[in-house]
């Protein structure tokens, strides 16, 4: 057995599996361990200090041993693990290049690298061999992250499989071999996103990777090393700081937050679609702030221009004018831009930016140049000399480049290009106004009532198309074909909006096409307010809209679609609940977190939700929540964190007191949704339609019971109390009561939920979060009562008014009662319904 001071294995030494080495300070441990539910045994290094089980490093990722007979031995050719069960099986080995060392020794230092030395030279850093040179899915400080020119290592890391499992996952971050310095992530064969190259201080396309100053970055080229790594600002401070390629491909920077005992995301280097590379084509840049995403560099256009229109950017841009190596030829400069792929582009490391452009104007090839240093007011050149490929704007940061264009194209006057508009803008005024005029006399064949609904909607409709829009309009046309003209087969389901189907564009691009019925009770207002708002959204927990259409008085939104449908249909069904163990359960929980805080924190505005359920809880292939339904969201600019309303919506069950009540919303009652959203998720069972032969509490009263009888094995849905560690599970429930409290000041911020579920932060006690019956029952009991007693009173009215004595008498609460019935209505907090109704 091995002691806490022991930090090396000799050659006269073996560690067995429940042994341990220790680094001289503490800092990381080296051992056997099962990851996640796995029994599988594997060899790995991890912190010790703090977050004891975050693995750093996996020798065995491909090999695992399924028993606890691994045996760490120490050879004059390297360190070797075996199985001691068939006959010294080797599993694993460091397979060193030298050939055999006299004494040879193993030793865990604190930077958490595992080296093979000689003992009689331990003072020195001559390593026969090392860990830093073999990654897994991890860039500690001070690891290296690139070539060694002479040795001819490729240093580069890959996910792990699952949390469960950390054998070779699907996406790989390697630098690049054939050109300028740039790292690429790749799924499994397919370029997934890019860095863009290092451009003196950062890589290009990660303009704000250091927000903190906690680190720097620092990239080396020379004839012998081609390698990038960071270092802590300070080597004595206490500040933790890794580098995680996760198994869904995403790759943050994490601070460990030693007040709170968790990791914190410092920076995600993927975060919106833009980031995927060569996602607008040829000659094309993705700017997340427009709608569409993708737009053509001026002097090019579309090179599929139907296909464009339906959100195929692929095939990218074409240039209106060809270059033809001719006189008046020279550079339209852009700004804010994520450099192009740099794989084919020569450069220099020297040359001063005029060369640099007399230099590609020599070359009839050379299409572009910027700068290759930005320090020191640049230096160096890139140059282009093919389409441009992997372009995205950004509003800070970014960098210049100068596109080569024709002459005919330069030529062009800022007085040609007014004239040009002027011409235009009379050309759409004479046909808008030829527009109005058919559409006056059509108006006069219609009825009166349907002639003004009509009027009115148009109007609106046109107003949301010329200024408020931002996002891809696509004709019925394509929609119709996309659906088989709307056909039973393709329909997905259909809630208070309308009807969903399934569709498939030319592209083979899957969409989920959501259509307003005439019998929905949400309307224009819902419409715009859905397209306004969540056009302007970007997260990978928010679920995309990709366009929109207006054409003949259809109301029609079109989606990224979702293969796995919505939440409500695995955690409500008893068969398809068996698919959802706790892993995907808790997985699904943190993505919905962290996609409210960006809507309440992170987003460009404030925005309420007010209609969080599990059927707006949208899974894609690999199981990940995105929201859904933006139609009843409410925005705010600043600080501003609440609102009142005299037209509550929203679904029953889900709604906070003081929103069902007195109409007032903030994003507490979001994160009251959210409480009520985790009780259904672990017990399987919704809210609303709960019952129990022993209280008529509803689902939340239920869970504060058990809660108060620390029975909570009770209340866990069965499917997953095997597959799920119970502690985690009972942290859950609490954390949902506690976004259930009464009163608003005494539920978690998101950003606070984020924090609990994240961590094992002592968590607060909850108080009782209602009564015994539903906050939306009392209101809907006592909505009952007052019509009740306000249709007799105009009954009464009625008998005494010949004017109205004709009318329904619930017709008569809209003028005598217009207060009262507003009232009723957000009392009733039911979607698609009103007092009227």
């Amino acid at each position: 057995m091995f002691s806490a001071s022991v930090d090396t294995i000799s050659l006269r030494e073996t560690m067995r599996d429940g042994d341990t080495i220790i680094s001289a300070h503490g800092e990381f441990e080296l051992g056997f361990f099962s990851p996640g539910r796995s029994k599988n045994r594997y060899l790995g290094i991890w912190y010790k200090k703090i977050s004891n089980g975050t693995v750093v490093w996996v020798a065995n990722r491909e090999t695992p041993l399924k028993n606890a007979l691994g045996v760490v031995k120490v050879h004059g050719n390297g360190i070797a693990l075996l199985t001691t069960n068939e006959s010294d099986i080797v599993v694993w080995s460091s397979n060193t290049a030298r050939s055999s060392v006299k004494n040879p020794t193993a030793q865990l230092l604190d930077t958490g690298n595992l080296v093979l030395r000689d003992e009689d030279d331990m003072a020195k850093e001559n390593f026969i061999w090392q860990s830093f040179d073999y990654p897994g899915n991890t860039l500690l400080p001070g690891m290296k992250f690139g070539f060694d020119l002479v040795t001819g290592i490729d240093r580069y890391f890959t996910s792990w499989k699952s949390l469960d499992d950390p054998s070779t996952g699907i996406y790989t971050n390697r630098l690049d071999h054939t050109g300028y310095s740039q790292f690429f992530l790749w799924k499994g064969s397919v370029v997934w996103s890019r860095t863009g190259p290092w451009v003196g201080s950062q890589f290009n396309g990660n303009p704000n990777n250091n927000p903190n100053g906690i680190y720097t970055d620092n990239f080396v080229f020379n004839e012998k090393e081609k390698y990038y790594k960071f270092d802590l600002v300070n080597k004595n401070s206490s500040a933790i700081v890794r580098f995680v390629l996760n198994p869904t491909g995403v790759s943050n920077i994490l601070l460990w937050n030693a007040q709170n005992q968790n990791w914190m995301v410092l920076v995600t280097l993927q975060v919106s679609d833009c980031d995927r590379y060569g996602l607008c084509g040829t000659n094309g840049i993705c700017n997340i702030n427009n709608s569409p995403r993708c737009e053509c560099f001026r002097g090019f256009a579309p090179q599929f221009p139907k296909k464009w229109k339906t959100l195929d950017w692929s095939r990218g841009c074409v240039r209106k004018k060809s270059l033809d190596c001719g006189t008046g030829e020279g550079f339209v400069k852009h700004s804010g831009v994520k450099l192009p792929d740099t794989r084919y582009s020569w450069y220099s490391r020297n040359m001063k930016l005029e060369e640099c452009a007399k230099l590609c104007l020599k070359n009839c090839s050379c299409t572009a140049y910027a700068k290759a240093d930005i320090r020191k007011g640049g230096s160096g050149c890139f140059l282009w000399f093919n389409d441009l490929i992997d372009i995205r704007g950004y509003t800070e940061d970014g960098q210049d480049i100068y596109i080569r264009m024709a002459a005919s194209e330069l030529e062009e006057t800022w007085g040609t290009r007014l004239h040009r508009r002027i011409i235009v803008v009379s050309v759409v005024l004479f046909v808008l106004l030829a527009g109005i005029s058919v559409f006056r006399l059509k108006k006069k064949k219609l009825k009166r009532e349907e002639r003004l609904k009509f009027s009115s909607e148009s109007i609106a409709l046109t107003k949301i198309e010329s200024e408020e829009l931002e996002l891809p309009l696509i004709s019925v046309d394509i929609i119709e074909k996309a659906t088989n003209m709307f056909s039973d087969n393709n329909k997905l389901g259909e809630g208070g909006f309308g009807p969903v189907y399934k569709g498939i564009l030319d592209n083979g691009q899957e969409i989920a096409v959501k259509r307003l019925s005439k019998n929905s009770g949400q309307g224009l207002e819902e419409f715009k307010n859905e397209v306004s708002c969540i056009a302007k959204l970007q997260h990978r927990n928010l679920v995309a809209l990709l366009g929109c259409c207006v054409e003949h008085g259809e109301r029609i939104l079109i989606y990224e679609y979702m293969p796995h449908k919505s939440l409500d249909f695995f955690i409500f069904d008893a068969e398809t609940a068996k698919s959802l163990d706790w892993a995907k359960r808790y997985n699904i929980i943190i993505g919905i977190a962290r996609g409210l805080l960006y809507l309440h924190q992170d987003s460009k505005l404030r925005i309420i939700h007010r209609d969080l359920k599990a059927s707006n809880i949208l899974l894609d292939h690999e199981m990940n929540p995105k929201i859904s339904d933006f139609g009843l969201a409410r925005s705010f600019e600043g600080s501003i964190t609440e609102a009142n309303t005299s037209r509550v919506v929203g679904t029953y069950g889900y709604m906070s007191p003081e929103y069902a009540i007195d109409g007032l919303f903030s994003v507490k009652s979001d994160v009251y949704s959210f409480g009520v959203l985790l009780i259904e998720i672990v017990s399987g069972m919704r809210n609303r339609l709960f019952s129990h032969p022993d209280h008529s509490l509803n689902l939340i009263g239920h869970a504060w019971i058990k809660y108060k009888e620390d029975a909570l094995l009770g209340l866990i849905d069965g499917v997953i109390l095997e597959s799920s560690n119970h502690d985690e599970v009972f942290r859950v429930i609490q954390i949902g009561l506690l976004c259930v409290q009464e009163d608003p000041i005494e539920r978690p911020a998101m950003s606070e939920v984020v924090l609990m579920l994240g961590s094992k932060m002592k968590l607060p006690h909850p108080k009782q979060p209602v009564d015994t019956l539903s906050v939306n029952d009392k209101a809907v009991t006592t909505v009952k009562e007052t019509v009740e007693t306000l249709t007799e009173e105009a009954q009464v009215k009625g008998s005494n008014d010949k004017t109205n004595y004709n009318k329904d008498p619930q017709e008569n609460l809209l003028n005598p009662c217009g207060k009262t019935v507003r009232s009723m209505d957000m009392q009733l907090g039911i979607q698609g319904t009103t007092a009227s109704n």
